[in-house]
């Protein structure tokens, strides 16, 4: 059993669930915090988190980031190797419809975490940050040299917010703060309110796919398991006083929009029916990561190709909603 301890917030997530089991089968302690919030349907953060409970090494606290004060009390005497902090309010969209909880979650809730770690003396902190921060960039593979002071949505901008926030205890309390730029995640176990779940669900059920800005969107997509690998690499490397560093962590490829949805077709057996729609506010149009930064510092490489992510997401998805593909 490995020693080191290792907090991760928002450990029911998506990346979260993913990242914890990696570590558990490593024989790492985790602690996992979440809130277990209705954002998206709660039963998928319990069964993910009850996977995650079959592990001895694993301890499940549900808390809320933004309650200082059981922040504190979980930290308190621990020897604490790492924080991985993943809680967030995620979501484009839905920064429209409900700012606030951004604010809430993702800059007082920051805080919170990025506050109690440096009182407890923890000198590794690896965060999420989003492709989002890049903008209506109009030059690629995106860069992390690239200017961010620009971003299109509060959600970014609250990301954007977390990575300034980061460099300056970096700089103060010398901490290694490593900040993650991810794009477009996707794979098993994935938020019902991204493309993915969204468009498989609807084709699935005979409902027609909203495809914004006509289909003409492009975005890098990473699989879940390669973002995984390439956030291991980081906690197990050694160096610790790297000040504060930004990472992109993606596939490096660009993809279309109207391919990923021809790859779920494919995979369904069954054609979609399809709603073009105009270009949605705060939409950025396309991402496309350089992730050789990583590479070079980590040796990170993904290694799942889209057809393949996309099979692998359905080949979970219709056994844990007990579809069945001869039916539809």
């Amino acid at each position: 059993m490995n020693k080191k301890k290792i907090i991760i917030t928002g450990s029911a997530g998506f990346i979260g669930f993913h990242l914890s089991l990696k570590l558990l089968k490593k024989g790492y302690q985790v602690i996992g915090i979440d809130n277990l919030n209705n954002y998206y349907d709660v039963k998928l953060k319990k069964d993910r988190n009850k996977i995650l409970k079959e592990y001895k090494n694993y301890i499940f606290k549900k808390i809320d980031i933004k309650n200082l004060n059981e922040l504190k009390r979980i930290f308190k005497n621990k020897k604490i190797y790492c924080v991985i902090h993943l809680a967030a309010q995620a979501g484009v969209r839905y920064s429209l419809i409900n700012p606030k909880s951004y604010i809430d979650n993702n800059i007082l809730g920051f805080f919170n975490v990025l506050d109690t770690l440096r009182k407890n003396n923890v000198k590794k902190f690896i965060y999420a940050s989003t492709s989002s921060i890049y903008g209506l960039q109009k030059k690629f593979p995106l860069k992390e040299k690239f200017n961010t002071d620009n971003p299109i949505q509060l959600y970014a901008a609250t990301k954007k917010s977390n990575e300034v926030m980061a460099a300056s205890y970096s700089h103060l309390y010398k901490i290694s703060t490593i900040g993650l730029r991810f794009f477009t995640v996707y794979g098993p176990w994935g938020r019902p309110d991204m493309a993915l779940f969204k468009f498989t669900k609807n084709i699935l059920g005979g409902k027609p796919i909203d495809i914004f800005n006509k289909g003409q969107h492009v975005r890098d997509f990473t699989y879940v398991e390669d973002i995984v690998k390439g956030i291991f690499k980081i906690i197990i490397n050694k160096k610790i006083n790297l000040g504060s560093r930004i990472y992109n962590i993606g596939n490096g490829k660009k993809i279309s929009l109207m391919k990923y949805i021809e790859l779920i077709e494919k995979n369904l057996m069954k054609k979609s029916k399809r709603r073009y729609l105009s270009l949605q506010k705060g939409d950025v149009i396309k991402t496309h990561s350089d992730t050789r930064l990583l590479k070079k510092d980590y040796n990170y490489y993904p290694s799942t190709s889209v057809e393949n992510g996309v099979q692998k997401f359905i080949e979970w998805y219709i056994p844990y909603f007990k579809y069945n593909k001869k039916k539809n």
